[in-house]
């Protein structure tokens, strides 16, 4: 009985390197307009790759009127905190002192950063002659911020939000690499279908654009070396792609029951219908060259949703724009989608806003949430050469304007975390 209760998304806010709050976001995604560029949040000089997709001109203040806690939040909780009040201001509801218990919060959270300062003050205490002396780090003239490690623990930004938002029911953070934000959204529809909770605030933020993040992405050899030209750099199954573009933001989604929701007259973006995940365990860094975590997972998010292959028309990929990812998810969309998969409009908005790690899965839940809504499948941009390997129905040139009746998200982790979501039109719920 409870896989069929029924969830509506009846808020959505985004945080992105495409705009600041949702629609701004969205008008870019549909336009094809490129978030990407040289990295200036830090000197990344030094760097084999100097380019990123950053969040620009945001001012957390002109959202969040918190001094307080403003000053206690990292550069991703700053995303995550305007991101959830534009879900919550968006939807028309958010929790009080009467129903906070019967609030829910799931996210996806980022890995710890350290920035120059940081580094440099370690180093200094810590190998002023270039050897390494760990007990140095706990003197007690040690220079740095001494709950800077608390502040960029994954439940820290969990603490923050929920405090601040008054949520206290059911709470979780989830840190599987890039299906985080996914994970936490299939989290919180089982809550619930559980009926752990009347609503659940779920999404995820992450900023690996940081000396830290950039140095390990460039180690693993996955990012795009194409600093000259950083607009084109992600681009998703084409033939001449040479790995993702390293992002950042956050998004979140006000998730609640479908009758609640239609009681009180909100507007309903879409039903959250499936959620399904699996491990691929294959390698650290590789999705199977045949797609089969994906294909487990894709599965399980269309049995999830009682929905055969042949009710979806959109995919917004996973597409990070590396050899081996696009392959491996082309390879499980041909297997799952079968003769359908022609009939498939599929996209990566990773071409516009980069790859945001532990907020990905969040922020293009949303993205095909406003697809839906608006009958429009973005366009994947940067998409020129065919790849054979990925012959899939790919929306080049420009966004495309379709009924959308069911659309499904793709998420795919380091580590072969997978997860899949699937979104369908309220007006196919009967």
């Amino acid at each position: 009985m409870n896989q069929r209760k029924r969830i509506a998304i009846t808020g959505v806010g985004m945080v992105t390197p495409a705009g600041n709050d949702a629609p701004t976001t969205w008008a870019n995604l549909q336009a094809g307009r490129s978030g990407l560029g040289t990295i200036r949040h830090f000197d990344a000089s030094g760097f084999p790759v100097r380019i990123g997709a950053e969040i620009k001109n945001f001012d957390a203040a002109a959202v969040i009127n918190n001094p307080k806690l403003l000053k206690h939040a990292t550069r991703p909780h700053r995303f995550a905190l305007a991101a959830a009040e534009e879900a919550l201001t968006d939807a028309g509801i958010r929790p009080t002192a009467n129903d906070g218990h019967r609030w829910g919060f799931c996210v996806g959270a980022g890995m710890m950063a350290m920035d120059f300062s940081e580094l440099q003050a370690a180093q200094k205490v810590s190998a002023p002659d270039g050897e390494f002396h760990a007990d140095k780090l706990l003197s007690d003239d040690f220079p740095a911020d001494p709950v800077a490690f608390s502040r960029n623990q994954t439940n820290s930004g969990l603490a923050l939000l929920t405090r601040h938002f008054g949520i206290r029911g059911y709470a979780t953070a989830v840190h599987t690499a890039c299906a985080s934000g996914g994970q936490a959204l299939g989290t919180a529809l089982k809550v619930l279908r559980r009926g752990q909770a009347d609503y659940v605030l779920a999404g995820g933020f992450d900023s690996m654009l940081n000396p830290t993040g950039l140095s390990a992405f460039c180690l693993l050899g996955a990012l795009s070396t194409d600093n000259d030209a950083p607009e084109q750099a992600s681009r998703p199954f084409d033939a001449t792609r040479n790995g993702f573009v390293l992002g950042e933001g956050a998004g979140f989604l006000v998730l609640e029951n479908w009758e609640a929701a239609r009681a009180r007259g909100a507007k309903i973006y879409a039903e959250f219908a499936g959620d399904g995940n699996s491990l691929s365990c294959y390698r650290i860094t590789d999705s199977p060259p045949n797609g089969d975590g994906p294909i487990q997972a894709m599965r399980q998010a269309l049995a999830d949703a009682g929905m055969t292959p042949d009710l979806l028309d959109y995919v917004n990929a996973h597409g990070t724009s590396t050899m081996m990812n696009d392959r491996s998810e082309c390879a499980a969309l041909r297997a799952v989608l079968g003769d359908h998969v022609g009939h498939v409009a599929v996209s990566s908005t990773k071409s516009c806003m980069g790859h945001l790690i532990s907020a990905a899965g969040a922020v293009e839940a949303a993205v095909c949430a406003l697809a839906i809504r608006d009958g429009i499948a973005p366009v994947n941009a940067n998409y020129h050469t065919p790849d054979p390997d990925c012959n899939v129905n790919i929306v080049r040139g420009q966004s495309k304007r379709m009924r959308i009746r069911a659309a499904l998200s793709n998420s795919l982790g380091f580590g072969g975390s997978n997860s899949c979501l699937i979104f369908r039109n309220p007006e196919e719920v009967q």
